[in-house]
């Protein structure tokens, strides 16, 4: 699991966007379409690809950051740390 039922699907629907954005590239190429078609949608592939990465990250790091919790503060949600993470990409 990556942190839960949600995070898990989330994920696996942004890998599977990717994948098949990733098809269409492959697919692009093959049949000679404009170059710039071709770079957008492969951005789109990267951006499918961090987004899944920063949600594995920010879903790990979630039980660090609740910790924070017993300590006085509110704990961050999974929504508010993926923003953070994604602000950095």
């Amino acid at each position: 699991m990556v942190g839960g039922q949600d995070s898990t699907a989330t994920v696996l629907n942004r890998l599977r966007r990717a994948q098949w954005q990733l098809a269409g590239v492959t697919s692009m190429i093959e049949q000679g379409r404009d170059c710039k078609d071709i770079l957008t949608q492969l951005a789109a592939v990267s951006r499918a690809l961090d987004r899944a990465g920063f949600k594995i990250v920010a879903a790990g790091t979630r039980e660090c950051i609740s910790g924070a919790a017993a300590d006085g503060g509110a704990p961050m949600t999974e929504a508010e740390l993926e923003k953070l993470f994604l602000g950095l990409a």
